[in-house]
């Protein structure tokens, strides 16, 4: 498992926490670090990834820990559906690590980086288009609003005009080829972070439907957890983490009202069903941030199922 730290790992641990027998669900294995604090615990652990190298790593931790780890290969979206063609219905705890894993970012030929040479690739599954695809066959202006919107990128429109232009010349096949021309795109910042960042996460984030997939994941969770289980969510970027925030609010009925003058309907209110845990998101500790580059835009919510049936999906 080198090469990657789980981060707020203490936290999550003990958001969670975790009682000998208790069934937990690991929906983005990554490196194994959530897994293994998990069955240290003296929990079982399902572990569930959609990338096939993180499957086959935690084939290898499931050797270690004979008959308290199963692995399943799939969307963490899917969670309820891939555990019930196991026998499983319900669970005591799921934990989310939202993103791409350092050994995602760190292995070239997956095309993650735009700090390492590599082909244009981005898939989680490995299957599907690739980001080459999305930015050489992508017409100018919706290209320009999914760096806009996914990447939070306010150079976007420069980003994608770049772009058209280059592909003109020669379609993009390799990761340095494309931060090279944001690069030139997009003015360098004061704060030192590559002017490539948003657009890289804004072509990740669409490849693999990072966000739908969460709010897939944030639904099956509801449906999966026992009365009193728990769920916990790290995210490293104010898209996923608006997403989450929204979702314990909504199901737990503490949305803002429009104003204080309008009365609550309490006859068309659903129940409950989750309690957040925490008042606001928890963060890494200095001492985590210092030691732990990654670590530093990590969030952490989590919540107690309560027993209201579930809400059903986002909308």
């Amino acid at each position: 498992m080198s090469g990657h730290i789980p981060v707020l790992l203490n936290e999550v641990v003990a958001a969670l926490a975790v009682r000998p027998g208790e069934i937990h669900v690991d929906g983005t294995f990554g490196g194994g670090g959530y897994a293994r604090a998990l069955l240290a615990a003296g929990g079982r652990v399902i572990a569930l990834d959609r990338d096939p190298e993180a499957i086959a790593r935690a084939r290898v931790l499931a050797d270690e820990f004979e008959g308290r780890l199963d692995v399943v290969e799939g969307r963490f979206g899917d969670m309820d559906r891939l555990l019930a063609d196991r026998g499983v219905n319900q669970v005591d705890g799921v934990v989310l690590d939202i993103g791409v894993s350092s050994m995602q970012i760190d292995e070239a030929e997956r095309g993650f980086s735009f700090s390492k040479d590599g082909p244009l690739d981005m898939r989680m599954e490995q299957s599907g288009p690739t980001a080459a695809d999305l930015v050489n066959g992508t017409p100018e202006k919706e290209l320009a609003d999914i760096v806009y919107q996914l990447g939070e990128e306010r150079h976007s429109r420069r980003v994608a005009h770049a772009i058209a232009l280059a592909r003109k010349v020669q379609p993009f096949t390799r990761t340095a080829e494309l931060a090279a021309v944001v690069r030139g795109a997009v003015p360098r910042s004061k704060d030192g972070i590559d002017p490539a960042t948003r657009t890289f996460q804004a072509l990740r984030i669409w490849v693999n439907d990072e966000l739908g997939e969460l709010e897939r994941g944030l639904a099956a969770a509801e449906r999966i957890l026992a009365p009193g289980g728990r769920l916990a969510v790290v995210t490293f970027h104010s898209l996923e983490d608006r997403v989450v925030k929204n979702f314990i609010q909504s199901r737990g009925n503490t949305q803002a009202r429009p104003s204080r003058h309008v009365p609550v309907v309490a006859e068309t209110a659903a129940a409950p069903s989750f309690i957040a845990l925490f008042r606001k998101a928890v963060g890494p500790t200095p001492d985590e941030a210092a030691r732990n580059p990654r670590a530093r835009s990590a969030h952490l919510r989590a919540a107690r199922r309560t027993e209201a049936p579930p809400q059903g999906e986002l909308s």
